[in-house]
């Protein structure tokens, strides 16, 4: 059949709340052919993930509806087939990847039995057969040791690692149209490459089609044959991904070009104390096996970290998925156990207690990944803000807590009169700055800034490090920032720690370690592909 794999015509997306219907996707035309990449690309909020979902009817209905246009799939409309016809199509036919790995997995089974129930379901393997196909799938997506993994829970993952797991799902089914929604969001530079070079594969294998959304442009040049760009639910652009980078027209679309990080992080004034001064820094969990569970040994996942931090500084901590970043953090927060020293402002850290630590715990604070996660969806932001002050000034009368909220909220650029809504009723960008917010309102010295802005658009994210910036400037802050995108890091940090299985391989200034890498590990990390 000739023609296109999948043809969006003029389609229109709209909730219903109550008996008002908002217009969320405005007439967007697409089309994708057999072995073909569209990237379809747009700030938060633009419509992407709506017009993605929408192509196997997922969102719900009520209260979503379509007031105009159709989708088809080799000419067969799908906005208003049967939920017989749409069950044959999904997963068989169209696979998608989902931005939320947390979310998508089952955390009450293991990775061999979500991988398996695909195959069943739609391959009609047994377990015996699909066993080898689940393990080729995992080396294939860069899962080390697939064999031991496969009794892992969701849990026991990094967030890499589960990403991972979600495209070896969708990839098992051998679909002729594959939807990747921000699918390389969690992984590192080197991880994504791979990923990249295994869809390249499996497109010249299966002749398959490819609709990516992503907020990385340097992704897009590399996998796209076509680029689309929206902006608040209209497609303003589309071109061949050499025309669209070397000559837009619209200027959403200048504008998101030239949104990448940049600049340099402001100089340090010479003479100040260490705020944070870390020494032989080990992380190691047990490995317990018989019928006692007794430790037979240790599993490394931090091996002896040596640094310093100063008022205003900010250490950066890359790596691949699993290298040890974010149980660096965890440790630094006495969250897991340790060995080695932490002193902070003087004070050793390591050998206090919970009760002790409480006290200290106000001028710690961290802002996590994935604001959707680390958000209370039941509390509205006046409630997720204020959660520090009741904790630890629990002297502060309510009205004198919310004037506190209230000028967190306008110090992150967040309109106050907001406070009372839910973190639902926020972009992604916007919900990552309350959680900013949140831990800005307790007064730090150092915030553990753990991939805060991996999961946004690029020019959300200059947003957010312009916002960073301006914060550590005003009011000294000290950042550790754990991030596997190398040119925020570079715009931000002033040393640079890089990891591996928990090994330090380089660390030193990053102007230094970006200019003239020492390490093979850390070349590969500046030019993955």
């Amino acid at each position: 059949m000739t023609g296109p794999l999948l043809n969006i015509d003029r389609l229109s997306v709209a909730f219903r709340h109550g008996d008002q219907l908002r217009q969320v996707v405005n007439g967007v035309s697409l089309q994708v052919d057999a072995g073909e990449t569209l990237a379809l690309v747009g700030e938060s909020g633009s419509g992407k993930s709506v017009t993605a979902l929408s192509v196997l009817r997922l969102l719900p209905e009520p209260p979503a509806c379509y007031p105009g246009g159709e989708i088809y799939y080799r000419g067969q409309p799908l906005l208003h087939a049967p939920d017989s016809t749409l069950r044959k199509i999904r997963g068989n036919k169209i696979a998608m990847i989902f931005q939320e790995p947390m979310v998508s997995l089952n955390p009450l089974h293991s990775v061999e039995k979500q991988l398996y129930e695909v195959l069943s379901l739609h391959r009609g393997m047994r377990k015996e057969a699909a066993r080898g196909e689940i393990l080729d799938c995992l080396d294939r997506v860069g899962i080390r040791n697939a064999a031991r993994r496969l009794a892992d829970y969701p849990h026991q993952l990094s967030g890499g690692e589960r990403q991972r797991v979600m495209i070896a799902m969708a990839l098992l089914t051998r679909p002729e149209l594959l939807i990747a929604d921000e699918p390389t969001t969690a992984l590192d530079v080197a991880v994504q490459a791979q990923i990249l070079r295994l869809l390249a594969e499996l497109k010249r294998e299966l002749n398959m089609g490819l609709l990516f959304i992503t907020h990385n442009l340097n992704l897009v040049k590399k996998l796209a044959d076509n680029v689309a760009v929206m902006r608040q639910g209209e497609c303003v652009e589309q071109n061949t991904t050499a025309r669209l980078f070397s000559a837009p027209t619209h200027p959403w679309t200048r504008a998101l070009l030239n949104a990448e990080p940049a600049g340099e992080p402001d100089p340090l004034p010479p003479g100040r104390a260490p705020l944070l001064e870390v020494s032989d820094l080990q992380v190691r969990f047990p490995i317990r096996k018989g019928l006692l569970k007794r430790t037979v040994g240790y599993h490394y996942g931090l091996k002896q970290l040596s640094f310093t931090l100063r008022p205003g500084e900010t250490l950066g901590l890359v790596g691949e998925s699993g290298s040890g970043k974010s149980t660096t953090g965890l440790a630094l927060l006495r969250l897991i156990p340790s060995l080695g020293s932490i002193h902070f402002d003087g004070m050793l850290l390591s050998n206090l207690g919970r009760k002790q630590l409480l006290p200290v715990r106000h001028r710690i604070q961290v802002v996590f990944q994935d604001p959707n996660s680390s958000l209370n969806p039941r509390l509205d932001v006046l409630q997720i803000i204020e959660e520090g002050l009741r904790v630890h000034q629990p002297t502060l009368d309510a009205k004198e807590r919310e004037q506190r909220v209230i000028t967190a909220m306008e110090e992150v650029g967040l309109d106050p009169e907001t406070r009372h809504r839910y973190p639902a009723e926020f972009s992604g960008g916007q919900r990552q700055r309350i959680a900013i917010a949140r831990a800005l309102i307790l007064q730090p010295q150092l915030i553990i800034l753990d991939e805060p802005t991996s999961s946004l658009d690029r020019s959300v994210q200059g947003q957010i490090l312009q916002l960073l910036k301006s914060l550590q400037h005003k009011h000294r802050l000290a950042y550790i920032f754990i991030s596997h995108d190398l040119q925020v890091v570079r715009s931000l940090c002033h040393q640079v720690v890089v990891l591996r299985q928990g090994d330090v391989i380089e660390q030193g200034d990053c102007g230094q370690i970006f200019a003239a890498p020492q390490a093979e590990y850390t070349r590969q990390l500046l030019n993955p592909l």
